[in-house]
């Protein structure tokens, strides 16, 4: 109880205000790392510069490089987007696979052909697809 009266109100805005901007510096390295490997335009030995120097010498190293290449980091940002847009469009494609009901007739004539399902089957199924 003591500590809750000896911290007052300003004292936990500025704590607060200290965190957020501790994160928000936590999520820009992040996120100029991320950009410095996703880079194909970069080779490995200037890929390795940037790191050291991003390591090195933290926020003289994060503020040049968005200077310098903070264009290619939103190029690279829309680029990953479309390319996972496109993965998720493909992959909505492949699972949902609509058929036409009159493919899924011939699909229920030909297992009847087969004898796989008898002429009862056949009919109930043909009614459900005709429904639908």
């Amino acid at each position: 109880m003591v500590l809750a009266t000896a911290f007052g109100t300003g004292q936990v805005f500025w704590s607060m205000l200290w965190f957020f901007m501790f994160f928000i510096w936590i999520w820009l390295l992040i996120t100029v790392f991320a950009d410095i490997f996703r880079s194909h335009d970069l080779n490995g030995w200037t890929k390795a510069l940037w790191t050291v120097f991003v390591v090195f010498v933290p926020y003289l190293g994060v503020f040049v490089y968005l200077i310098a290449r903070g264009r290619k980091m939103s190029e690279h940002a829309v680029e990953a987007a479309a390319a996972q847009d496109a993965a998720a469009k493909a992959y909505i494609r492949q699972t949902v696979a609509t058929t036409s009901p009159t493919d899924e007739l011939a699909r229920l004539a030909d297992l009847k052909a087969q004898g796989v399902i008898s002429d009862a089957e056949f009919q109930q199924m043909k009614s459900k697809v005709v429904a639908a």
